[in-house]
C-alpha cells in the first residue's frame, strides 16, 4: 500500500493494520509472550530467552516500542521493557471490534 493511499481509510484501519504488521514476525510474538509471562521489566535476558542475537532482538524491540505495544526505561547503560497496559488494552478493543463484526451463518446457503 502506497503511502500516499493510507489517508483514504480510517484510523482505526491503519492503526490495525500497522499493529498487524508489527505482530506478524514470530520473534516479536516470542518477545510479548515472554514480556506477559514474567510480568516485569526485562532487558538483557531476552537475548538469552529468545535465541536470537542482541542487534536482532533490539530491532525487534525498536518496532514493538514504536507503536506502543512497549514501553522501556533507561537506567545507565541498561535498558527495561514491559508492556504497556494501555496500549496492550487498546489493541484488545481493536481487534475484539474488528473480529466480533462478523456474524457467522453457519446454517445459510447463501455464502460461497
Amino acid at each position: 500500500m502506497g503511502l500516499t493511499k493510507s489517508d483514504i481509510f480510517t484510523e482505526d484501519q491503519n492503526n490495525l493494520a500497522n499493529i498487524a504488521k508489527v505482530l506478524g514476525h514470530p520473534a516479536r510474538i516470542a518477545i510479548l509472550q515472554y514480556l506477559i509471562k514474567v510480568n516485569t521489566c526485562i532487558g538483557g535476558d531476552l537475548v538469552n530467552q529468545i535465541g536470537l542475537a542482541q542487534p536482532t532482538i533490539s530491532q525487534h524491540l525498536k518496532e514493538l516500542k514504536r507503536v506502543g505495544i512497549i514501553q522501556g526505561t533507561i537506567e545507565g547503560t541498561s535498558v527495561c521493557y514491559c508492556i504497556n497496559p494501555q496500549k496492550w488494552k487498546n489493541i484488545q478493543t481493536l481487534f475484539e471490534t474488528f473480529f466480533t463484526n462478523f456474524t457467522s451463518k453457519i446454517d445459510s446457503d447463501s455464502c460461497c
